[in-house]
């Protein structure tokens, strides 16, 4: 497999004082993809919800700044605990606590004032809100230890990156209704079956250093894996449309992130690193989809 990275260090981040480039690495700000996937699930309950414009623009508002904040921060934990296996594969060899660029101390630093940041946001939610914000900040810890302990670290990722559902319904509402819960449950399933996608970039040396993934696991039958997810995925969608009310107009327009996901099925090679990296990518087109169905729903 041709050595492949997705560190995008030549882009708008070489613009920022030079002191400030490896933090911005280091938060993964050079790939707005995963503040994206975080913010989805969020902005779909949000949604589901239903409430008035500009209620909803200021949470939206909220949940994507504190996206961004905790993806960072995620990544910081994820690069503390992964910095000596980070050194040992391609893509990531180059992270700025992989490559040296960064101290320890500096990450812990930079990490604590992420985490004060978003406490500051998280504040501005409904209590029930706040009380889940609080109680998923163990499992962003322990999740780079998923991989090493279970084949299944995609479904940690699950259980962390879905978690704006619940949240987002609660900040909108106050409470937690059924609907809010099948929605965490689809928001899942489709994380499982885009990090399988993206786990396929490391597959081989992975492999090498003991790491364990679903992409490992399923191995040439990841296409079937991840349509299952996938397929999953739409009809907990529409079932939770179903249980918070929407109108027809949303299980037609389901059919475009159908379309998305199906075609990354269809075009998933796992021999390809570059291209399961744009797979990966094409999902914030289809959690955009998504929203937009719930939001024809709720017109």
């Amino acid at each position: 497999m041709v050595p492949h990275t997705d560190i995008a260090a030549a882009g708008w981040v070489r613009r920022l004082p030079r002191a400030w480039v490896p933090f911005a690495l280091l938060a993964r700000l050079d790939r707005p993809i995963g503040w994206w996937l975080l913010f989805l699930p969020g902005l779909w309950a949000i949604l589901l919800a239903g409430l008035p414009a500009l209620p909803s623009l200021r949470l939206v508002a909220l949940f994507l700044a504190g996206a961004v904040l905790m993806r960072a921060a995620g990544c910081v934990v994820n690069d503390m605990w992964d910095r000596d296996l980070d050194r040992r594969v391609a893509r990531t060899a180059g992270r700025p606590l992989a490559s040296g660029a960064v101290s320890m101390r500096a990450a812990a630093v930079f990490l604590a004032g992420l985490l004060a940041i978003s406490l500051a946001i998280l504040l501005q939610l409904a209590p029930k809100a706040q009380y889940l914000g609080t109680r998923i900040l163990i499992l962003v810890v322990l999740y780079p230890l998923a991989k090493r302990i279970t084949w299944w670290p995609q479904v940690m990722l699950g259980l962390v990156f879905g978690w704006g559902a619940p949240m987002g319904y609660a900040a909108a509402t106050g409470r937690l209704d059924p609907a809010a819960g099948v929605l965490y449950a689809a928001a899942f399933c489709w994380i499982v079956g885009y990090d399988t996608i993206y786990a396929h970039q490391d597959r081989e040396d992975d492999a090498l250093i003991g790491v364990r993934s679903t992409a490992r696991l399923f191995g040439r039958h990841s296409r079937t894996f991840v349509g299952a997810c996938y397929a999953a995925m739409l009809v907990l969608l529409e079932l939770a449309g179903w249980l918070a009310g929407l109108a027809a107009p949303f299980y037609a327009a389901l059919a475009l992130p159908a379309a998305l996901l199906a075609w990354q099925v269809v075009w998933l090679d796992i021999d390809d690193p570059a291209g399961c990296l744009r797979l990966f990518r094409a999902n914030r087109e289809a959690g955009l989809a998504v929203a937009l169905a719930i939001l024809l729903g709720r017109l």
